[in-house]
């Protein structure tokens, strides 16, 4: 399950028609408003948030959505409890709420309007809902036995529209674009080839960067708003560990090879590489490079060496005679 939250907004006509007037939409809950009429919905909603006239965006929406695989393990009942849960935890509590059903995409989900103005009168709290809705949603996934997506890959691209397909396009053009750089200056001059800007943000007063964001044409993103791995964080990390793995990968040929490749070149054979096994060290392997030369490796005697042994033989002859 995924819950994603707009902006809370200032019309309730607005949010209340676009729920329930779309095609196929059901009313699968509601409480504190009438729901025989759009008119008396939207009567009821605005006569609450007149007991705190100071909350402009008194409009909570929430939507949330399943996988196609959990079809069978939902029905209407089903995704109003799991609805109810969720606001349970997430502290929406004590106010008007409406939860509609909508049919136009594969997946299951369902739209929740609620009064951020609460029976009494007082504003329901929205800090820190993003975090505390990845969290909730994941908890309730894993109780309910939902099924767990894999990721962004398996995301159908082509029923995306509007800010949610910008934000796939973005994460798929900044993930290909940074397998080619190595470092993040890089990086910003690759995606300003392709139209995407990059701008870091700074920690107050010095250089050090504690943020990253994107952006294209009149949209800008966090990078964690657009995939958790584009934060800045977590994807500088990610293109220093490549850089790594790439010098590990281009070491230069170990000594033991070059040598082979000059004792090859010198006798007139193309060029080899010997392997040494496990137990060989590399003394033994050069050893065994020099012994492949004309001759060996047993060097030839120089002629202060030759002297010494002669005038040496010299000495015990005539010891010999005198006895």
């Amino acid at each position: 399950m995924i819950g994603k939250i707009p902006k809370p907004g200032k019309s309730f006509g607005g949010c209340i028609e676009y729920n329930i007037l779309k095609k196929d939409a059901a009313i699968l809950y509601s409480d504190g408003v009438r729901i025989d009429k759009i008119a008396h919905t939207i009567d009821d909603f605005n006569m609450q948030r007149k007991m705190n006239p100071g909350l402009g965006q008194a409009v909570g929406h929430i939507a949330l959505s399943w996988s196609p695989e959990d079809k069978e393990k939902l029905n209407d009942e089903k995704m109003v409890s799991i609805a109810k849960e969720y606001l349970q935890k997430m502290k929406i509590q004590d106010t008007q709420v409406l939860i509609v059903k909508h049919k136009d995409r594969a997946h299951p989900h369902i739209h929740i309007v609620y009064n951020r103005v609460n029976n009494n009168g007082k504003t329901i709290a929205d800090n820190f809902q993003h975090l505390k809705n990845i969290k909730i949603s994941k908890e309730l996934t894993l109780k309910h036995g939902m099924h767990i997506g894999q990721g962004k890959q398996k995301v159908n691209r082509p029923q995306l529209k509007g800010i949610d397909k910008l934000k796939y396009e973005l994460h798929d053009t900044i993930k290909a674009a940074s397998k080619k750089v190595s470092n993040m200056v890089q990086l910003k001059h690759e995606l300003a080839k392709q139209g995407i800007g990059m701008q870091f943000k700074y920690k107050s007063g010095t250089l050090e960067i504690q943020g990253i964001s994107f952006s294209k044409g009149k949209y800008k993103f966090k990078g964690s708003e657009i995939d958790r791995s584009l934060s800045y964080g977590k994807l500088s990390k990610a293109i220093q560990e490549q850089v790594q793995q790439q010098q590990t990968q281009a070491k230069p040929a170990k000594l033991a090879d070059q040598l082979r490749q000059v004792i090859d070149e010198l006798q007139g054979k193309e060029p080899t590489i010997i392997h040494k096994e496990p137990q060989t060290s590399f003394l033994q392997e050069a050893l065994q490079l020099f012994e492949q030369l004309p001759g060996g490796i047993t060097p030839e005697p120089d002629d202060a060496y030759r002297r010494k042994k002669r005038k040496g033989e010299e000495q015990d002859q005539s010891h010999g005679i005198s006895r």
